[in-house]
């Protein structure tokens, strides 16, 4: 089976720093090895994954870009979406295809939110009472 697709969810945008700034911060990335940040008067070592993401959006700040961040969402093809849902691939196209169930498109492949499943399964369970 394919894997899912992942979409940026919410993205963020940060413009570039001014050129002084971004040559401090050129040095002291050049000499990092770790991350420690304060929050509220709380010192705390980022961990690896942390630390090569903000290194990462820091270098890119250093080389005076901006910078987005967003979020990945899960995005299922057909086949995917039709297995969580628990029915057959054909019915869940006529539903996607009906506008029951929401697509997005990439190309001409559709993908599914695996929340639109989800709510789609709720509306279900609800009208079955």
């Amino acid at each position: 089976m394919a894997s899912p697709t992942s979409a940026l969810g919410r993205v963020r945008t940060f413009e570039a720093l001014d050129e002084k700034t971004t040559t401090k911060l050129k040095r002291a990335l050049d000499e990092s090895n770790d991350t420690t940040v304060f929050v509220n008067g709380t010192a705390l070592q980022l961990p690896r994954e942390a630390h090569e993401a903000l290194i990462e959006v820091l270098s890119r700040f250093a080389l005076g870009e901006s910078v987005s961040i967003g979020t990945p969402e899960l995005l299922l093809n057909t086949s995917q979406a039709a297995q969580m849902a628990g029915i057959s691939n054909s019915y869940l196209r006529k539903l996607a295809d009906a506008g029951t169930i929401p697509v997005e498109y990439r190309g001409t492949h559709r993908r599914i939110r695996p929340s639109a499943i989800q709510d789609w399964l709720d509306s279900r369970s609800g009208t079955d009472n």
